[in-house]
């Protein structure tokens, strides 16, 4: 019979991650393997929401995305990250910051042409590279050691990547799933890089709200469009969903060079045609939220971190400590299981507790055999739940 699947359809799986919840829902487990907020979204967004439909904006937008929108996040960007973008020529909301990623590389690369991804990485990222007809040039972030607190990559290994087929390196700050932020000085390294290669930068930020201050280290979000001479060949890529607490909602947006956007604009007409219409107006009440906000949402998930990662040590995990977003990757080595996969089965369906194996974040799955990831973006009961099931493994 003939093969009705295309080839890039069959060269990928479906989500491990998502896989990870469908397990959680099956074993009645505690969800802490996908990255969505388990608690209520601010009040006062859901109710922009509301006004929104009530008031008839429910037809399409603009396809590039409604103009009080792009507006919206060309102020934010302005105040946040002190560049000045144009809203009419800049800017393309998508749905989701996943739209966004896909859409761009489907915009700038021709098949053959070598994308240089970190990894571990969002999973994302492969089916991503398949899709656009890219070939993937990996790059390793160690996990920390005593010297060196934070995951890091060697210098020499990044540049050895870069050659005349690089058109774009991809770059998760803060970090999924490794927590990771990127340092300002990491970031010069790599657009000092891109502009002797004349390589692009696509940069997803969606965590750029979410990261922990720490008096004995330089921790900040760094937007790598910052970074002289980086401006015109970056493509920032950010999204409502986890600021905000909103993943379902799908509005995400991109920035970069008009001639990029352009191009990006093009193949997202085409993908999705446009973002929900009410859900971005309700985006123009949260991107002008105050500083106040912010600060809030950083403590609150400090303080999930915190209580996370004393649960894990106790329970006899080794926790890389993360910077930024809220994932925990762990090594599991200590519990004497073959790999991540098997661990992973038997926390689900033993302990009641569900995360994502760590070899889904790894082009070899032996890199990530003795790791998992955990989320902690849950009510402060969830959390609890999952202490007193996790506490079984001591």
């Amino acid at each position: 019979m003939l093969n009705r699947i295309s080839r890039k359809a069959s060269s990928f799986t479906e989500s491990v991650i998502r896989e990870m919840s469908r397990q959680a829902l099956l074993y009645g487990a505690v969800n802490l393997s996908q990255g969505f907020p388990d608690f209520p979204a601010p009040n006062d967004i859901k109710q922009a929401a509301c006004d929104a439909i009530n008031a008839d904006i429910n037809q399409y937008a603009i396809t590039w995305g409604a103009k009080r929108f792009r507006e919206a996040i060309a102020a934010k960007t302005k105040w946040h990250l002190g560049l000045e973008i144009d809203p009419d020529r800049e800017v393309v909301v998508t749905c989701g910051s996943t739209e966004a990623m896909i859409a761009t590389m489907l915009a700038v690369i021709n098949p053959g042409d070598e994308v240089i991804v970190f990894e571990p990485y969002y999973e994302n990222y492969g089916p991503d590279a398949i899709l656009s007809d890219a070939v993937v040039r990996y790059v390793t972030l160690y996990p920390p050691t005593t010297d060196r607190p934070e995951w890091h990559f060697d210098p020499q290994e990044l540049r050895s990547t870069f050659n005349d087929k690089t058109k774009a390196i991809i770059i998760t700050t803060p970090h999924n799933p490794t927590g990771k932020v990127f340092s300002r000085e990491e970031l010069r390294f790599i657009a000092d890089l891109c502009i002797e290669h004349d390589v692009l930068a696509l940069t997803d930020e969606i965590y750029e709200h979410i990261w922990y201050p720490d008096p004995a280290r330089n921790i900040q979000h760094v937007s790598l469009a910052t970074i002289e001479g980086m401006r015109d060949r970056t493509v920032t890529i950010n999204s409502l969903s986890k600021t905000y607490s909103v993943t379902g909602w799908r509005v995400g947006y991109a920035i970069a060079a008009p001639d990029l956007i352009n191009g990006i604009r093009q193949v997202h007409d085409f993908l999705t045609v446009g973002a929900a219409a009410p859900l971005q107006e309700a985006g123009v009440y949260a991107l002008n939220l105050p500083q106040n906000y912010y600060d809030h949402l950083q403590q609150e998930y400090r303080t999930r971190r915190d209580y996370l990662l004393g649960v894990l040590e106790e329970a006899g995990f080794k926790c890389f400590k993360p910077d930024g977003a809220y994932y925990i990757m762990t090594d599991i080595t200590k519990f004497g299981f073959e790999n991540d996969i098997e661990f992973t089965k038997h926390l689900v369906r033993d302990i009641g507790v569900a995360v994502v194996p760590g070899s889904s974040f790894y082009r070899k799955p032996e890199l990530g055999a003795q790791q998992v990831r955990f989320c902690y973006c849950k009510r402060d009961e969830t959390l609890h739940a999952a202490a007193e099931k996790l506490l079984k493994l001591r």
